[in-house]
């Protein structure tokens, strides 16, 4: 049951990180959850797992044009370099969090994903218009995003996109964008949480596979379906869970 269920939350996970942005914390969530294992194994496992998404979100936003467009692989670049300085701070503020404490963090996480992704439900353009952002902005976005997906173990594009969104970005350039600096973050804490044996393999591939066949159900939704039924309901997805999170020993 608890595979099924590991499993179940992959898939949304992975509809959610290209639908929406915020679906990779999804997988955090559930591993700390549901298997009882230390916080660095729980960001571990999730971190590999987004290796793979973030692979196949990129290729789909490349496949539909979206990660060739010029701004698009303007901001893609300035993400992917400051990833590799954020990440690896990320992960090193995990090994040193206990569980509880690791799990209130979490809880205030997930409150503020939520509250971005609300923010993002009102504000996302769609006139077609892409600003060209000042770099230290998408510096500072980057290295933010970059830590603190290193310390949860999550992929970026929860924070990324409705991060983007707020300075101005169409919602399919940040999502495209997102997917391009999630490899470089999944790639870089993946090596880190190794290096101090902190992934379970066996429940990488149980959430990871489904997780990628959501990535490309996502995607499409993506590109078809109006956003702001799944955004709500991951809302209360994560407003739910935050006391969960938090009151968990």
């Amino acid at each position: 049951m608890s595979t099924l269920l590991l499993a179940g939350i992959g898939l949304i996970a992975g509809i959610g990180i290209t639908a929406l942005g915020p679906g990779g914390v999804l997988v955090t969530i559930g591993l700390f959850l549901f298997t009882g294992l230390e916080p660095a194994v729980v960001a571990g496992t999730a971190m590999v797992t987004h290796v793979a998404t973030g692979t196949v979100g990129s290729l789909a936003y490349l496949r539909s044009g979206h990660l060739r467009e010029r701004q698009t692989v303007r901001i893609a670049v300035v993400l992917l370099v400051t990833a590799v300085v954020g990440t690896p701070a990320g992960v090193l503020l995990n090994s040193v969090l206990p569980a509880r404490e690791f799990g209130i963090l979490m809880a205030g996480f997930v409150v503020v994903v939520a509250v971005l992704v609300w923010y993002r439900q009102g504000h996302a353009a769609d006139d077609g218009l892409h600003p060209r952002h000042p770099t230290p902005a998408l510096i500072v976005i980057g290295l933010l995003v970059a830590v603190a997906s290193g310390t949860f173990g999550v992929g970026g594009p929860l924070l990324t996109v409705p991060l983007l969104v707020a300075i101005g970005t169409p919602i399919l350039p940040a999502l495209a964008a997102a997917q391009a600096q999630s490899i470089v973050i999944s790639l870089v804490g993946s090596v880190g949480y190794f290096s101090i044996g902190a992934i379970d393999w066996r429940l990488a591939l149980i959430v990871g596979v489904p997780e990628m066949c959501g990535v490309l159900i996502g995607w499409k939704v993506a590109r078809s379906v109006p956003a702001r039924y799944l955004t709500w309901t991951m809302i209360i997805i994560l407003i739910a869970v935050a006391p969960v999170l938090a009151l968990r020993h």
